[in-house]
């Protein structure tokens, strides 16, 4: 990890009430956090005197902020194909490849798609959000494919970490699974926790244990052995949709840890994506074309190319 020293220079303008410094400078300068006046490193000075964060402005105050901010240099910049479904200034909407993890981890150190963003948008694209996770404000499962966004700067990495947070987003899946689903429609309101046993699983638990976690779903189309399913994600919970799927007798198809595992590969897509713009907050939906997995599945190989 590097870490790289940076200066901003304000010059305080017409106001028209009190104003700390802090709050002035977030305001003057977009993409700046509050929480970096809080930093042991962070060095205020107005009018060449150092202040506290709290100290008041005028018109015509010269403010100084000093910071640092971390580049981590264990992450190579890699090119990865990525499958563009929107891009501006302020994000990225992809439909994220299956088998493509979103960031390094344990065993997987090279051709995730944090890699792929660092090679497309370079090293200060690198020195946002949590450590070997710039602009990243949601995750798939590596075996999920489907919608993604992604932030391409500090304003709009918190704006859409708040939606997410608020649960203002809307996230819609397809998935595959195993057996006749009877009812039309229904909702799986279980409590999820980490699995006492098997430490790198999930399970349903008691209401007073683990976290909150709703899932809707539709019946799209259905067999004696299988069925498809519209998802409406309420909370987003690790492995939630696959959890809570399996607590009720239909395990996705293909999935390798809550299913038999057996082919085809994991038959769960995120089909859609509703966020409003960090900027214009304007409400974008994003939809990821159906995969071709999971059409030949309930279609059979016949199946034409532009069915979602």
């Amino acid at each position: 990890m590097a870490i790289v020293h940076r200066t901003i220079e304000v010059e305080v303008g017409p106001v028209t009430e009190a104003m700390r410094l802090d709050a002035y400078v977030v305001q003057a300068r977009d993409g700046l956090s509050r929480s970096l006046f809080s930093k042991a490193d962070t060095r205020l000075t107005l009018n060449g005197k150092e202040v506290k964060k709290s100290r008041l402005v005028k018109e015509g105050d010269r403010i100084v902020v000093t910071y640092t901010e971390a580049h981590y240099e264990g992450i190579v910049a890699q090119p990865i194909d990525l499958s563009v479904l929107y891009e501006d200034n302020d994000l990225l909407i992809i439909d994220k490849e299956q088998g493509v993890v979103v960031h390094p981890g344990a065993g997987n150190r090279d051709q995730t798609l944090v890699n792929g963003l660092l090679e497309r948008y370079g090293t200060d694209f690198a020195a946002m959000g949590e450590e070997g996770r710039p602009g990243i404000v949601h995750r798939l499962d590596k075996d999920t494919s489907g919608v993604m966004v992604i932030a391409l700067n500090a304003k709009s990495q918190r704006a859409l970490s708040a939606q997410f947070k608020a649960r203002t987003t809307e996230k819609v899946y397809v998935a595959v699974v195993r057996g006749r689903v009877k009812e039309r429609r229904g909702t799986i309101e279980s409590n999820i926790m980490r699995d006492p046993v098997r430490r790198t699983q999930y399970t349903t638990c008691g209401s007073g244990e683990g976290r909150t976690a709703r899932t809707d779903y539709t019946v799209v189309a259905r067999s004696l052995q299988w069925t498809l399913l519209r998802i409406v994600l309420h909370t987003g919970r690790t492995h939630q949709i696959r959890v809570h799927l399996k607590s009720i007798g239909h395990p996705i198809v293909g999935d390798p840890i809550y299913g038999s595992g057996a082919p085809p590969s994991l038959l769960l897509h995120a089909l859609a994506l509703g966020i409003d713009h960090p900027t214009t907050g304007v409400r974008i939906r994003a939809v990821a074309p159906l995969p071709r997995r999971i059409k030949e599945w309930v279609y059979g190989a016949s199946a034409p190319r532009g069915l979602r």
